[in-house]
């Protein structure tokens, strides 16, 4: 993954997808190798991963709440066992790879009213066919249980979209309520489905259920369906299940979880009943938990790690430009190849505009978010944290994307300190004690604004991820720009898992951020119904705004170009954007791979294409 954890919102028929490839140049440190394996094709060897500092996986159930979405859970643990119904991503492009999925490209008709699919035939490890019913449970239980699943978005998509499905032998056919997006849909809701084994289909470890067999949308579906999660949901949180038979039975990936302890540490072997293609080259995968950055440096260092990441702060020579690898870590020169790229996604910190928030009123002022946003550095902090590796986020799009999907858009708010202190002098502002104190309260073009009260104080709380020295320095450096303001900012640092927690909550902060921002994956057109949609599957700063919300319906219900939404997301400030830091691997010069993760733009980890 890259060298700070990320978050994910985890493209349509043959047509679409020839419009939508991306190519992602990644420059490595030594060539990529094209032939396969000398070992006549018999697995052996172990690959040893290292998993980002404090970002673990910690959830099995591939039907996960918003706390639990994230690059660890699903790209790089899930992913290798339980695969979605349509695979994106393979080396540097983030397109659908129909040989990787489990079903046929997705047929629009009826006005893009209606959606086919048919599956291939696939094996769950249980032996039992991946067909309709096993898409007709996750569909089941979707319908049954929205709210739980990150990628639900009220009024959206499936399942609110949707009037009807039906499912018989491999054929699953859905129809919408009104004509949708066919890129949209294919690439942020049919990738979302992953097909459930029938040996999941219960309600206690002795009750067999009907949420698998049940008529999508009756009320018995619904009740068979609640009391399958709540059981799935229950034995998910205990890390001590992971390699039971029950969901060992579900699995259809080329990987079988054979360990798992309570840090995270986990091994894989490969599963000899996975009837896709691209066979596991290597007999064990193990991925290694961390609490520090510092401590995987250690170990790469001692050679112990064959894929793993360094904070950019270790590299004495900068990126001789954006997206492009310079000279190694000395230290680790000799044996590892360093490599870098660019993420689908971009890097932010969400606001608070939850009502649970004390500062919820200044959090609101666009004015204020704009002040933040001015003395946030992003430039700076790319050339003197990340070493040249990364990119500014100015808004909610990937650093790269295709012309077709949007123009080019501009920072509206460039770094400028007296631009920003200038915005809060002339809406009722005056610096006393050091910090900016409201003198001139009231809804008035050149007051406070309304719920801000004379002596109301710009202070606030952001909590943020530990274990990264570059995120530390980033987040230090900021805060000192802020004060230079009189906006007084105090931190603090949490896990990974719990700031995502935390951030989700809506209480106790009025910034917070994890170290990575966005992956779009697995919602791989990028746009912004999760994340800014009144209760979007991940919008955990509660931000709300129609004029947002009529651009995202935009682009959902009609056209797919995103120029106008995000123009607007780059304007209004729902979040504040931060650098998005590239990754940089190392990879172990003995170990190789025709595509390789570490070019991934989605983040994925795909063991199965690597081999010494």
């Amino acid at each position: 993954m890259s060298n700070k954890k990320r978050l994910i919102q985890i493209i349509s028929g043959l047509v679409v997808v020839a419009l939508i490839i991306v190519v992602i140049v990644v420059v490595s440190g030594g060539k990529p190798k094209a032939a396969g394996p000398s070992n006549n094709g018999k697995a052996s060897g172990t690959i040893t991963f290292a998993e980002g500092a404090t970002a673990n996986p910690n959830w099995i159930f591939p039907y996960e709440s918003c706390q639990y979405c994230s690059v660890d859970n699903i790209n790089q643990f899930q992913d290798e066992m339980f695969r979605p119904m349509y695979w994106f991503g393979l080396g540097g492009s983030v397109a659908l790879v129909p040989s990787l999925s489990m079903a046929f490209n997705p047929v629009y008709s009826n006005h893009d009213k209606t959606v086919t699919m048919k599956l291939k035939g696939w094996k769950f490890a249980d032996g039992q066919t991946v067909n309709a019913q096993s898409v007709m449970f996750f569909l089941n239980m979707y319908k049954a249980i929205p709210s739980d699943f990150w990628g639900y978005n009220p009024g959206y998509g499936i399942p609110d979209q949707v009037s009807s499905i039906t499912g018989k032998g491999m054929t699953v056919t859905i129809n919408f309520k009104t004509t949708v997006n066919p890129l949209w849909i294919t690439n942020n809701y049919l990738n979302q489905i992953t097909p459930f084994t029938d040996k999941w289909d219960v309600s206690s470890a002795t009750t067999k259920s009907d949420c698998a067999t049940g008529l999508w949308g009756a009320k018995s579906t619904d009740a068979a369906c609640k009391a399958v999660y709540i059981y799935l949901n229950n034995l998910s949180s205990k890390t001590s299940s992971y390699t039971d038979a029950l969901w060992q039975s579900g699995d259809d990936g080329p990987w079988r979880l054979t360990s798992f302890d309570n840090l995270g540490n986990l091994t894989f072997q490969p599963n000899n009943k996975y009837s896709g293609p691209v066979k596991p080259k290597v007999a064990f995968v193990k991925e290694v938990a961390y609490t520090t950055e510092q401590a995987e440096e250690n170990d790469l260092q001692a050679g112990k790690i064959d894929i793993g990441t360094v904070d950019p702060g270790v590299l004495t020579s900068p990126a001789p430009s954006p997206g492009k690898v310079g000279p190694n870590w000395a230290n680790l020169a000799s044996k590892y190849n360093l490599s870098t790229g660019t993420i689908w996604g971009f890097n932010y910190a969400p606001f608070n505009f939850s009502k649970k928030d004390l500062k919820v009123a200044a959090v609101s002022q666009l004015y204020i978010r704009q002040a933040l946003q001015e003395s946030t550095d992003q430039t700076g902090v790319i050339k003197n944290v990340d070493k040249g590796y990364g990119f500014p986020s100015y808004t909610a799009l990937p650093a790269v994307v295709p012309s077709k999907y949007s123009a080019p858009i501009a920072n509206p708010y460039p770094f400028n300190l007296t631009s920003a202190k200038k915005l809060l002098t002339s809406h009722g502002w005056k610096i006393e004690n050091g910090v900016q104190t409201c003198v001139n309260p009231g809804a008035g073009t050149k007051q406070c604004g309304m719920g801000i009260t004379e002596g109301y104080t710009l202070t606030f709380s952001f909590v943020y991820a530990s274990g990264t020295p570059s995120l530390t320095q980033e987040i230090t450096a900021e805060v000192a720009d802020w004060n230079l303001i009189g906006i007084k900012v105090s931190t603090s640092t949490e896990s990974f898992n719990s700031v995502v927690a935390d951030c989700n909550s809506g209480a106790g902060f009025q910034l917070c951020m994890w170290g990575g921002g966005w992956t779009f994956a697995p919602n791989y057109f990028p746009t912004g119904e999760t994340l800014f949609a009144v209760g979007g599957g991940f919008n955990p700063g509660d931000y709300a705004n129609t004029t947002m919300t009529t651009l995202i319906k935009g682009t959902d219900f009609g056209h797919s170009n995103l120029t106008d939404y995000a123009t607007f997301a780059a304007q209004n400030l729902p979040v504040l954007y931060e650098p998005e830091s590239a990754p940089t691997v190392e990879t172990i010069k003995t170990l190789h791979s025709t595509i390789g993760w570490t070019g991934s733009p989605l983040l994925n980890f795909m063991p199965e294409y690597y081999y010494w």
